[in-house]
């Protein structure tokens, strides 16, 4: 016969496996509800994360990335040290290297003359891992009133010729507005980007050359165009600057603040 105190003791244990099964289905509601939770964050936080290829493009297709500057001073000129008008020492040519100032704008400015070419007077000897960086301005009424530009490294130091799209280059053809071209003659490559040059018209816009063995990175306002083997192994380099071949309506491109630094191999 069931007493009391057995019924009492049977509804106490029935109260209690229905409290515990309760409590794991409460306790696994909130533990999928937390896991939820943790696989959002991390999908934030690897959104966050996206390697320097996978961020978004711009609109004109180009990837922005921060560029590595140099760890050791290699060059520098701004032409502080010449009087406007003067000729700078620190750069030779086939025709003349003379110092500005532009309205609006800070500092001293070498003038490219039409079809003349520069280089550094004195060759430098590039390290395997090095930044080449200057400032630009294309003074004029509009992008299409400056013939192409071309700028690189060539095999020698040579200014008896004018040329453009010498050895490693990259191009910027102003009269077409948007157009750069980056390339190399040995090995053979070319690569042709759209950068939008006429808001740069009238105000610096920044090159950086970033060299890696056979390798260079182009740069323009931070903005990466290219990443492409441009040099061979043994190949010398000599910067220069090939100005436009033609300049209308009273235009003219200036370059100042250059920046030559070595970096630490970093593979």
């Amino acid at each position: 016969m069931i007493t009391d105190k057995k019924i009492t003791g049977l509804l106490f244990l029935v109260l209690l496996l229905l409290g515990i099964a309760v409590y794991a289905q409460v306790s696994d509601i909130f533990q999928k509800a937390k896991d939820k939770t943790t696989i959002t964050k991390d999908k934030k936080i690897d959104k966050n994360n996206t390697s320097e290829e996978e961020k978004a493009a711009d609109k004109s297709g180009n990837r922005t990335s921060t560029v590595v500057s140099g760890d050791s001073l290699i060059f520098a000129e701004d032409f502080s040290a010449f009087q406007p008008g003067t000729i700078a020492t620190s750069f030779k040519t086939n025709g003349a290297a003379t110092i500005r100032t532009v309205a609006g704008q800070k500092g001293k400015w070498l003038d490219l003359g039409d079809k003349e070419i520069y280089k550094f007077s004195n060759p430098l000897n590039y390290p395997r891992q090095f930044t080449l960086s200057f400032d630009i301005i294309a003074k004029a009424e509009q992008a299409k009133d400056i013939a192409p530009l071309s700028l690189g490294f060539a095999s020698d130091n040579s200014v008896h010729h004018y040329a453009s799209n010498i050895g490693t280059y990259v191009q910027l053809h102003y009269y077409d507005t948007n157009q750069v071209n980056i390339g190399s003659s040995t090995p053979e490559k070319f690569v042709n980007k759209i950068f939008d040059l006429q808001p740069w018209v009238n105000r610096p816009l920044h090159i950086v050359l970033s060299v890696d063995g056979e390798r260079m990175a182009v740069y323009l306002n931070d903005i990466k165009l290219a990443d492409e083997v441009l040099f061979s192994p043994a190949v010398a380099k000599n910067f220069y600057i090939t100005a436009p071949w033609r300049y209308s309506n009273d235009s003219a491109v200036l370059v100042s603040n250059f920046k030559v630094s070595g970096r630490n191999r970093t593979k």
